[in-house]
């Protein structure tokens, strides 16, 4: 090894440097220790010299990753050796990626065409990243573009890179956010969703399982992503993933792997952890693009394997959680048997079988909880089918009800927990629905009468059953009772219930026992603190007393904390899905968990409570229920007034339309009688002028005889008579009839005389039918102004509604005035409040008083504060002054003490303590001598 790595380092040839790069890497897997501690430093000069030569570089890649890997080795049996294989190799890692530009290199070394040089590069950019993750994560990151060459790796067409890139990408992006998102921004999921659908969705092979090992690191806890692939439209494109043909025969291991990691995908979608807004948006995609259906399908269709079957149950679960619209698809769901049954009561079915798999049952149950999970509706339907109102006779379905209370009295106690847990989520937050459960009747025995359903609660409960089975049951009952005072009125009712429950805390019992304890002490505390003292044996204050003297308050908050503190518990606080290792484990539920957290310290502190403050409390309650009746009964009162307002609204524009358009009618109908009216006086002047016509033609046929000129002229006129009234068209056509016969009868006639009789008779029928004509004319004219008339009635009537609409809006505060003791009640109120306010107002007034006086003192006080302030000030500058005078005084004294000193004149020592007037003198006397 020694020698070759001398060859490698010393060669001029590149053909002896490849030859001795090649000999390491055969002995690279024997003796990795020895090489990697050799030969690693040549062979990475060796990546950075030789880039020309693929082969050389190739060699140098497999040398480097044969020394870092720990694939080959780990096969090997010894037990020893796995731990010393990932020191080995996790060591050689760091010695590598000491120097980031050696990582850097590999990146650029895999941006290479060539196989050989590619291939490799992955290979061992994959093992760094699986011995030292998270720092080459970290060196990829901060380098250029780093991450988008290794996507690049997704789009070679050759499909051992491709595979092994997948598998690059699958480290890459293990627990990085950061990673994860550049990676799905550079289009991954279409690349890795087209991968999956080449390779045949789930009858593909071990590349889909990466794909979707790939897409799962992805999605998982990353907001963003699950936004993206949304956004995206790729929700859609998993729809065919669950398209599983009907012969469900060929369900192969890798088949099995696939479907079950892409129904994890879907999971991660729709995780109760996600944001709500995130998981709402994708349940109601899934539903809108068939995803939802499709998963019912998998469920009811028959050969599906169990785990599959179980994985999809919680799939179906999570994705119809909270999300009204899919719960309500998940109802009308129906099992293909013969008659058809609701899913929910299938999967039920399966959930009370004691012979079905343990995962399958708490499976069904989550997805029984996910479908009652805010879904007051849901919860209605179930509890309905236990009420004696509405369960069917004949016995011939079974309901959801009814297998719920088989499981909950079995001899099963598995069966009985979960039936009890999913009984409790149908009365999760739902106070109307624990009431009318307290109808429920069950039928124990013949001849027996019927007993309540919370009574054989409590009667199971005392007669010592299984550990399993009386959590449940006391879970049930918790849930039942709390929030509603009429189940704790009716608990109470049962003498034997109170005594039970505080024997059970009194009793010093086992660990397992203590759970029970707890349980008990928590349904005690609140049949206490939801006692509305309705039944006089067991008031609050009697309660209280009666844990007083039995068990004592110390004791019984100790017990009350077995639940919280019970190992069990804290795993089933942890998440929604029930997760059990083993049924024993199977203790308790995870909403369950969030009421005790809620009751805890509730109940403690209504235990040490006094009576006084209990009835201060429950004064306060009842005042602001009161206060809450009156607000709603109020917003009721205008609610229903601000209805009658629109549809009174509603109705004045209705009116005014049709006033609007009886107006027009009457516009039109009077333009029509002026019309008519019109053509009456024509008419009129025209039979005048015929009568005129007719008296002249019968003088002249008495006198003349038959003139054709007249009888022309009467055709002319009897033509406008045609064209102008069309009305009387059909009574014309009969005067030209009349006129024809006179013609005839004249030509038949040869005498005057019979001429005159025949004209003469003639005209006296024309004059009759135009006098017929006339009245048939009045006649119409007659109707039409009765319809006038009508019609005027009926627009004063419309015009008295319209004035009337007014009152009608008035007459609506008749209701208020329904409402006048409300209203009273509430001034009175206001009065009260008033006069609290006036005294507070008053009571400020007079603070305000003591105030301005207090600060008219302070003001004194600080101008006395500030005068003496100037006075200290003026002592101190003239104390400053007078101790400079004596400062100057002394100085000369002392001079002028030298002076008489160095003439000669003796001084004497009293000279020194004189005093300032002395001194003065002294300086006199001494200027004379000198003088």
């Amino acid at each position: 090894i020694q020698k070759l790595c001398d060859r490698v380092a010393s060669s001029t040839l590149l053909d002896d440097r490849r030859d001795a790069v090649r000999a390491l890497k055969s002995l690279s897997k024997k003796y990795r220790l020895e090489v990697g501690i050799q030969a690693m430093e040549h062979l990475i000069h060796v990546l950075q010299t030789d880039r020309s030569d693929s082969e050389i570089i190739g060699y140098a890649l497999d040398t480097l990753y044969n020394v870092i890997s720990n694939d080959l080795e780990e096969e090997e049996q010894e037990e020893n050796l796995p731990k010393q294989v990932d020191d080995l190799g996790s060591q050689f890692t760091e010695i590598f990626i000491k120097q980031q530009e050696n990582v850097t290199l590999l990146l650029t070394l895999v941006e290479e065409f060539d196989f050989h040089v590619r291939w490799p590069g992955v290979k061992l950019l994959t093992s760094l990243l699986k011995q030292q993750g998270p720092q080459v994560q970290q060196i990829i990151l901060v380098s250029p573009m780093g991450v988008s060459r290794l996507m690049d790796l997704l789009a070679d067409s050759r499909e051992v890179i491709r595979n092994d890139g997948v598998l690059l990408l699958q480290q890459l992006t293990k627990s990085n956010a950061a990673i994860q998102k550049i990676v799905a921004f550079e289009n991954a999921f279409e690349r890795l969703l087209d991968i999956i659908t080449e390779e045949g969705n789930s009858d593909g092979g071990i590349v889909v399982e990466d794909c979707l090992l790939l897409l799962q690191n992805l999605l998982k806890n990353n907001n963003s992503n699950q936004n993206f692939f949304k956004e995206g439209s790729y929700i859609q494109r998993m729809k065919p993933w669950f398209e599983v043909g009907d012969d469900n025969c060929g369900w192969s291991a890798q088949k099995v792997t696939n479907l079950h990691l892409m129904l994890q995908l879907v999971r991660v979608l729709v995780s109760p952890t996600n944001p709500p807004g995130a998981t709402s948006s994708c349940q109601k995609a899934m539903f809108h693009c068939g995803l939802l259906e499709q998963l019912c399908t998998i469920l009811m269709a028959t050969g599906v394997p169990a785990d599959i079957l179980t994985e999809t149950i919680n799939t179906v679960s999570e994705v119809i959680r909270g999300c009204q619209m899919n719960q309500d698809y998940f109802a009308s769901v129906n099992a293909p048997s013969n008659p058809p049954r609701p899913a929910i009561v299938v999967l039920l079915m399966s959930m009370v079988n004691e012979r079905q798999p343990f995962v399958l049952r708490c499976a069904v149950l989550y997805c029984f909880q996910c479908f009652l999970y805010k879904n007051q509706k849901g919860q209605g339907e179930i509890v309905s089918t236990l009420l004696p109102s509405t369960i069917d006779a004949t016995g011939n379905s079974v309901s959801a009800g009814q297998l719920l209370c088989g499981g909950l009295f079995s001899t099963d106690s598995l069966s009985n927990w979960c039936a009890a847990v999913a009984l409790a989520h149908a009365l999760q937050e739902n106070a109307t629905l624990k009431e009318q459960l307290l109808r429920v009747q069950l039928a124990t025995s013949i001849g027996n009468p019927p007993v309540s359903l919370l009574q054989q609660c409590t009667n199971i409960l005392s007669q010592g059953s299984k550990v399993q089975t009386r959590v449940g049951l006391l879970m049930l009952l918790c849930t039942w009772l709390s929030n509603c005072s009429i189940a704790v009125t009716h608990f109470l009712h049962n003498p034997a219930n109170i005594p039970f429950l505080t024997g059970q805390i009194a009793e010093n019992l086992g660990e397992e026992e203590q759970l029970v304890q707890g349980l008990c002490a928590l349904l005690l505390g609140i049949s206490i603190y939801y006692n509305d003292n309705s039944l006089e044996n067991y008031r609050k204050e009697k309660l209280k007393q009666l844990i007083e003297k039995r068990i004592g308050r110390e004791n019984f908050i100790e017990k009350l904390g077995f639940i919280s503190k019970h190992e069990l518990y804290s795993r089933a606080a942890q998440k929604p899905q029930p997760s059990f290792s083993s049924p024993d484990h199977m203790m308790f539920d995870h909403e369950f968990t969030k009421l005790v957290k809620e009751l805890e310290g509730v109940i403690s502190k209504a235990i040490y409570k006094s009576s006084e403050e209990d009835k201060k409390e429950e004064e306060v309650k009842k005042t602001l229920e009161q206060h809450d009746n009156i607000v709603t009964h109020y917003k009721k009162v205008i609610r229903e007034q601000d209805q009658e307002l629109e549809e009174l609204k509603q109705r004045i524009n209705t009116l005014t339309s049709q006033n609007e358009q009886l107006q027009a009618t009457v516009t039109q109908q009077v333009s029509q009688i002026q019309q008519h009216k019109d053509q009456y006086n024509l008419l009129k002047v025209q039979l005048g002028k015929d009568n005129q016509h007719h008296n002249s033609h019968s003088d002249t046929f008495q006198m003349n005889g038959i003139q054709t000129e007249e009888v022309s002229k009467l055709k002319e006129e009897l033509e406008e008579w045609k064209n102008k009234h069309e009305l009387l068209q059909g009574q014309l056509r009969e005067k030209d009839s009349v006129i024809e016969k006179l013609k005839s009868s004249q030509l038949e006639m040869g005498t005057t005389e019979q001429s005159s009789q025949t004209s003469k008779y003639g005209g006296l029928e024309h004059n009759n039918e135009l006098q017929k004509e006339l009245e048939m004319l009045r006649s119409q004219i007659q109707l039409q102004s009765a319809e006038i008339s009508k019609l005027q009635i009926e627009n004063q009537k419309l015009q008295v509604m319209n004035t009337t609409a007014d009152p009608v809006l008035g007459d609506s505060g008749a209701t208020a005035a329904n409402n006048s003791e409300l209203e009273g009640r509430l001034e009175q109120e206001i009065k009260e409040l008033k006069s609290e306010v006036k005294a507070l107002s008053e009571e400020k007034e007079s603070l305000k008083q003591h105030l301005d006086s207090s600060s008219s003192t302070v003001a004194i006080l600080q101008d006395e504060k500030s005068k003496l302030q100037q006075e200290v000030a003026e002592s101190k500058k003239e104390q400053d002054d007078l101790l400079v005078l004596l400062a100057d005084q002394d100085q000369k004294l002392s001079a002028l003490k030298i002076k008489l000193k160095d003439l000669g004149v003796p001084v004497e020592d009293e000279d020194d303590i004189e005093s300032g007037d002395q001194g003065d003198e002294d300086e006199d006397g001494d200027e004379e001598e000198q003088d």
